[in-house]
């Protein structure tokens, strides 16, 4: 049995473009590396676990003792708490399925609830999400559907309404942040 190995990547760019820094093993944001199915509906202790991660790694980067305050690091370095940084993937690329500038694949999972065909109700005028019936309570509420729909329901529509991606962005990261200090 043949056994592949993963790609290798390619080396920093030289000549014209090596201007562009290499950001391949750099500490930009840990949490990026994991892929969105893998963080959605994970447990407390595990986000508590994963969390505890990013934390360390913003000590070692600005030299902190166990007992300083990481805060002020991980604001410093533009890094999101992990809950914050699930949604936040989550939403961008649930607002980048209503923009059709997602993968094909996931345009038909997402639904307006303003249906053609209906009666208008009280949503219609609003780009709310429609939430899929779950059929499995232990996959069902993890399914893009399921959590995209409720990430985006959860936003508030200043949010929801903006013309661009990059400021959809910007509102979002900023709207995640207060929601996250107004909790604690």
């Amino acid at each position: 049995m043949l056994r592949c190995s993963p790609p290798i990547a390619p080396d920093p760019p030289s000549g014209a473009n090596s201007h562009i820094p290499d950001t391949r093993n750099s500490p930009s944001e840990p949490a990026t590396r994991l892929r969105q199915s893998e963080l959605v509906g994970i447990t407390t202790y595990l986000v508590r676990r994963l969390q505890s991660v990013l934390n360390e790694t913003a000590r070692l980067i600005y030299h902190l003792r166990p007992h300083d305050h990481i805060t002020d690091a991980l604001a410093t370095l533009h890094w999101q708490r992990v809950p914050e940084r699930v949604q936040y993937k989550i939403a961008v690329l649930t607002y980048k399925v209503l923009h059709d500038s997602a993968p094909q694949y996931l345009g038909p999972l997402v639904t307006v609830a303003d249906l053609p065909g209906r009666r208008a109700l009280w949503s219609a005028s609003t780009s709310r999400l429609v939430i899929p019936p779950i059929k499995l309570s232990t996959v069902g509420s993890r399914a893009f559907p399921v959590d995209a729909a409720q990430v985006w329901n959860g936003l508030p529509e200043a949010v929801i309404s903006s013309s661009s991606l990059q400021s959809f962005r910007r509102q979002l990261k900023t709207c995640l942040l207060s929601q996250y200090d107004n909790m604690y």
